[in-house]
Parts: structure tokens; sequence; C-alpha cells
């Protein structure tokens, strides 16, 4: 069965073969359709050579030997990898965080929308807090700089909100400016908005990888 389909398939491969590529032999024997121009063969045109068809005309054509060509890589390019790359694995190391914690801050502002105690709402964010706690307190405390940077973009694409925002309305205004200037020692900024079409684009186009990935 397995050297039947073998030959089936080799013999549809020679067929489409011939119908593309024709030997350019004289014009009594070649197999041309017939709305195809043949060329004039002259007394010392002797040498067969092979034929393609373009268009409406037969022309003579060749295969060439693979050969192989390396050059340097330019080093503004290496440079754009080398940054494509790291933003690469950022993304994927912290866009699992950025999308549990958005799911739990979005939960935690629609509940707050209908609280509007404030001893009520001071409660449950203590409550909630103490979850994000529990759950990202150990693997975000072993990000690098670099991807918490990263990671505030992701929080604020999936909640809305920058992360400025965030710790005010959860922790108070005072908190969020002594966390902001902490930020800012480490040339960060809790502030930064989030655009998918302008400056995040690159960041967007990753985060949009992971999804078709993971089907998210």
């Amino acid at each position: 069965m397995r050297y039947i389909l073998l030959h089936k398939l080799a013999f549809f491969a020679l067929s489409v073969f011939a119908t593309t590529t024709v030997a350019a032999q004289t014009p009594d024997t070649a197999v041309v359709p017939p709305h195809v121009k043949v060329p004039e063969l002259g007394p010392n045109d002797t040498i067969v050579v092979h034929a393609t068809i373009k268009g409406d005309e037969l022309v003579p054509s060749s295969y060439m030997q693979w050969c192989w060509v390396q050059a340097p890589y330019p080093k503004e390019l290496l440079k754009k990898r080398k940054e494509w790359t790291r933003l690469r694995n950022a993304v994927y190391v912290t866009y699992p965080y950025a999308r549990r914690a958005g799911i739990i801050m979005n939960d935690i502002n629609s509940k707050l929308a209908g609280i509007t105690d404030q001893e009520l709402r001071k409660k449950y964010i203590k409550s909630r807090e103490a979850e994000l706690k529990k759950e990202f307190t150990k693997p975000l405390s072993d990000l690098s700089v670099y991807q918490g940077k990263v990671l505030m973009k992701l929080i604020n694409r999936q909640t809305g909100n920058n992360c400025y925002e965030i710790i005010k309305e959860y922790k108070g205004g005072l908190t969020a400016r002594v966390y902001q200037t902490v930020a800012f020692f480490f040339n960060s900024n809790l502030k930064q908005p989030y655009n998918a079409t302008g400056d995040d684009r690159e960041i967007e186009s990753i985060v949009l990888e992971v999804e078709r990935m993971y089907r998210l």
C-alpha cells in the first residue's frame, strides 16, 4: 500500500512538472500547448536546454546549484533583536501575573462601586489585599527591575488603570506617592500609560502572540 501511494504521488508530481516545464526540442517533437509561441530554431541551435512557459511564450530556463552566503549581522539589527528578545521574555514571564492580578483588581473595583461607606470600603480592600499578597508576593519578588516595568504596563492593560491609581485607591495617596518615589529611583514610573497602538505596540504584539498560543 505504501509503495502504491508513493508511486501515485511521484506520478502526480511528474504530471504537474510536465505542464510547466518542457524540453526545448525541435518544434515538431516538443509537447507544447497550441497557444504557446515556440521560438524559431536556427541551424546552429543544436544544444537541448530546459524551457519554461511564461505567459504564452516558451523561454529557456536553467537551474543553479544551491549556494550558501554568510554575512556579518548588522550591529544595529543585532541590538534591536536583543532588545526584542529581552522584552519578549519579560512579557512571557509577567503576563500570567498581570492577567491574574487584573481579574482580581477588576473584581475589587466592581465590588467597590457598590460600597459608599468609607469604613466598609477600607475593610473590604484590606481583606482582598491579603489575597493579593498571598498570591503574588513571592513570585513578584523574584522579578528584575526591567520585568517589573513591563508588569506595570501589563497591569494597566488588564485593568485600564495605572499602578499609581490602583495603589492610591487601595492604600491611599501618601502610600502611592511613596511607591512612586521608589519607582523613580529604579528609572520607572507608576503613572506610565499603556498605548497598544503607540509606544507599547511591541508589548501588545507579544501579548497577542501569547494569547494565540495558549488560546486565552
